[in-house]
């Protein structure tokens, strides 16, 4: 007897999940400014200008080592992209190019969303196309190239520094290591000190207007990302010289206000990192074009210390002169 007939496969339900492609259209598909073909094909095009040279940075941002894992969503779209493009303002350049690769846990609408959204803000704010990238699944890592552009030899690199120039720093150094102290439970603020740590921690401000303004007149700079004096050493190292930090000159009476205490606050100027503040060196003849550009940006530019002869040598000049020796140590992913 012949047997039955098995039955007809039940047509499984079409997935409700959006595939890769899908999130990529419905949130990282934005109209380009400069750019002729972004996303959707093997590779982007871009249009350069003529006598322009290419700036290119890279960075990764890893949860558990960069950001805790509840950070907000937006804050970490803004961030990724804001981290990259201070490395731009550093080198004196516009930023232009954007290349995002995302390694997610899950396909997350509400959570891609809210990123793509500071992501774009972050864009919008310097000009900057999102021309392609990639996706994955795996533990979150946030990874963005960018590149930007630049008069050919107007670079502002970390090895022209001299002997006798002046160190000079932006903004305020110290309130993103003081947030990152509160969310550890480290430093107890004032509900306002708190607000603006967290603020400067998760939003960081490139100084890309700062940047392009000291073409001309910086030496060498670069962007605190690990440190002030840590990121110091770098231009030390490149520019073979040394240098004195003038303790009275360090802008502490904000993070004074914040509530945390002298030691911390101090610690968290010094050595706390993820200010994105442009740390430069110019020289002294040129004191008053600096001077002039804090007015014409309405961004405080502080003069904290002064190039030596010495290579590599670093010294905190402290109350009443005394000269104390230091280490240019910064942040170390496998320190």
């Amino acid at each position: 007897m012949p047997s039955a007939k098995p039955p007809a496969p039940t047509p499984s339900a079409p997935s409700t999940a959006p595939s890769e492609f899908d999130l990529i259209r419905r949130h990282f598909t934005r109209p380009t400014r400069h750019t002729d073909l972004a996303g959707g094909d093997d590779a982007a095009l871009l249009r350069a200008q003529p006598g322009m040279q290419l700036a290119v940075s890279t960075d990764m941002l890893v949860a558990g080592t960069h950001f805790f894992a509840d950070t907000d969503a937006e804050d970490l779209g803004w961030k990724t992209l804001a981290v990259n493009v201070s490395d731009l303002a550093a080198m004196g350049a516009s930023p232009r190019w954007a290349f995002l690769a995302l390694a997610l846990p899950a396909a997350d609408e509400a959570w891609i969303a809210a990123f793509a959204g500071g992501l774009f803000a972050c864009a919008d704010a310097h000009g900057v196309d999102l021309a392609g990238g990639d996706t994955t699944r795996g533990p979150l890592t946030l990874s963005l190239t960018i590149i930007g552009e630049l008069p050919h030899g107007a670079a502002i690199t970390r090895a022209g520094a001299r002997a006798g120039d002046e160190l000079w720093v932006s903004g305020q150094p110290g309130l993103a290591g003081l947030g990152l102290a509160a969310l550890r439970g480290e430093a107890r603020l004032s509900a306002a000190g708190r607000t603006a740590c967290l603020a400067a921690l998760h939003r960081p401000q490139p100084r890309v207007a700062l940047g392009l303004a000291l073409r001309g007149i910086a030496t060498a700079m670069l962007d605190v990302s690990d440190g002030l004096l840590g990121d110091l050493g770098h231009i030390l190292e490149c520019s073979g010289t040394g240098a004195i930090i003038d303790v009275a000159a360090l802008p502490m009476n904000t993070l004074r206000e914040t509530g945390a205490d002298e030691w911390l606050a101090r610690r968290c100027l010094l050595g706390g990192g993820d200010d994105y503040e442009l740390l430069f060196a110019a020289p002294a003849a040129k004191r008053a074009e600096v001077q002039t550009l804090s007015a014409q940006l309405g961004l405080a530019l502080h003069r904290i210390g002064e190039l030596t002869s010495e290579p590599g040598a670093l010294w905190l000049r402290e109350d009443g002169g005394r000269l104390v020796r230091s280490t240019p140590s910064g942040y170390d992913h496998f320190g």
